[in-house]
């Protein structure tokens, strides 16, 4: 099976694999970028929530400026936070997500959550994650009664006047994706979404691929995202199965190269995060090997429906407010 290496999403060409920025150290975060792009990566995932896009933008311009690429050949992604839903916030959002990278236009800018929460002025806190008012003697999330449509009708304004060129979602169930599709005059370029052997997410990626909605898959190497969070146990790696372990031995290629390739071969793009050059390099070798029929299959079916990024689990964990979204 031919693994193309980039993908159509909305009317540009995106490269299939990213890299993440979430959890990306500011004070590494500049750097990484630079030796990133300068390692060959054109497609950076990033969010307001991740609170290094100025370090990212930093990282961006002097790879520019030492005219490693042009802008036209990056594709940047960025996400609306859950504070910033209503109609009146959601291109100021853009406007300082942008003012912080240092860019004109991202490529991509995705709702982050289907989660609307109580709006924190960017002046008084920046960016506002999770808690409302954390210095509160019982801090909690203050939900916003703001329907998503509000939020995606808004999102459509910032492709009519150029400040990106796509908008999609993330974390958005198939009934949501089949909500979204019934008002949404601009269709959806993208879905991103947890998606792991832990997690194949399949329905969701079949009724994807129906619609002709590209998927992005985060957290492609499952638990090793979380531990540092405690939100994983290093037992839950995938890395560690026998028929990855087989994969990896068979093609003479590191365990975590034989996952993301799943992700690569089964039609996701992928956004992995490291901020070593000798992973990040690792990390985009993967098309020069392939998963057999059966070794696809047998990954996907270490499948366990297993979330590590939850909402209705970390938000009443660390943020004392019970906010499920999946069922």
């Amino acid at each position: 099976m031919d693994s193309p290496a980039t993908m159509k999403v909305g009317h540009g060409t995106m490269p299939c694999i990213g890299m993440g920025l979430w959890k990306l150290d500011n004070a590494q975060a500049a750097d990484a970028v630079y030796e990133a792009i300068k390692i060959g990566y054109r497609h950076l995932d990033s969010a307001c929530d991740y609170g290094n896009e100025k370090e990212v933008g930093a990282g961006i311009k002097r790879a520019l400026d030492e005219k490693l690429c042009t802008r036209d050949e990056l594709w940047i992604t960025s996400k609306l936070w859950n504070t910033d839903h209503r109609k009146e916030h959601v291109r100021p959002a853009l406007n300082r997500t942008l003012d912080d990278l240092g860019l004109d236009y991202l490529d991509l800018y995705l709702v982050h959550f289907p989660i609307a929460l109580e709006h924190v002025p960017h002046d008084r806190r920046y960016p506002a994650e999770w808690l409302f008012d954390p210095t509160d003697s019982n801090p909690s999330m203050k939900i916003d009664a703001v329907p998503l449509h509000h939020t995606w009708s808004a999102m459509e304004e910032l492709v009519a006047d150029g400040g990106t060129r796509s908008i999609g979602v993330c974390n958005y169930s198939s009934a949501l994706m089949h909500d979204l599709l019934s008002y949404a005059r601009i269709k959806p370029a993208m879905l991103q979404i947890e998606s792991h052997p832990y997690c194949t997410q399949e329905p969701l990626l079949r009724l994807c691929k129906e619609r002709d909605i590209p998927v992005t898959a985060f957290s492609p190497l499952g638990a090793l995202s979380y531990l540092q969070l405690d939100m994983a146990s290093p037992h839950e790696s995938v890395l560690k199965q026998e028929v990855v372990k087989a994969a990896a031995l068979r093609v003479n290629r590191s365990a975590a190269q034989v996952v993301l390739r799943w992700g690569i071969q089964r039609g996701t793009a992928i956004i992995p995060k490291s901020s070593k050059p000798a992973r990040l390099k690792e990390n985009l070798a993967l098309f020069d090997f392939e998963l057999t029929d059966k070794e696809m299959s047998e990954i996907s079916a270490l499948n366990a429906n297993r979330r590590f990024n939850d909402p209705g689990v970390f938000c009443e964990a660390a943020f004392n407010t019970f906010h499920p979204i999946y069922d």
